[in-house]
């Protein structure tokens, strides 16, 4: 049974989707998602945006992967992902492109803030805009 925590965080996760042209069509259980909130250091955070997203071409099993500026926080970086299984996830870790994308943006990063797990009711791809 999800947590009032949990379902609040899917439907925050598929709003945002929504947002920006990913329809959401349900379709199973077995998909992973998280929610995460990275502090940049200062004067640093388009430069990691960067990083964040240069390693994240080819990816097996990854749905979605949104990389946004905190409106409300200069610092602040929001990454929602959503990925066929966990296991997908956990193997993105080990590519190359992933851990050199680590290595090389682990200086800018001054902290982490918030990180959610979720399971995503679903999504059918994304929707011309």
């Amino acid at each position: 049974m999800l947590d009032r925590r949990e379902t609040m965080g899917g439907a925050i996760a598929l709003g945002l989707l929504g947002s920006i042209g990913v329809r959401a069509n349900v379709t199973g259980n077995s998909m992973y998602g998280l929610i995460g909130k990275i502090k940049a250091a200062p004067g640093k955070r388009s430069e990691l945006i960067s990083i964040l997203a240069e390693g994240t071409g080819a990816m097996p099993g990854n749905l979605a992967y949104i990389v946004a500026e905190d409106l409300a926080d200069e610092h602040g970086i929001w990454i929602m992902e959503v990925w066929s299984d966990k296991e997908a996830h956990a193997a993105s870790l080990k590519l190359p492109a992933v851990q050199q994308a680590i290595a090389k943006g682990r200086p800018l990063i001054a902290g982490f803030e918030d990180r959610h797990e979720l399971r995503p009711i679903g999504i059918a791809g994304l929707v011309a805009q």
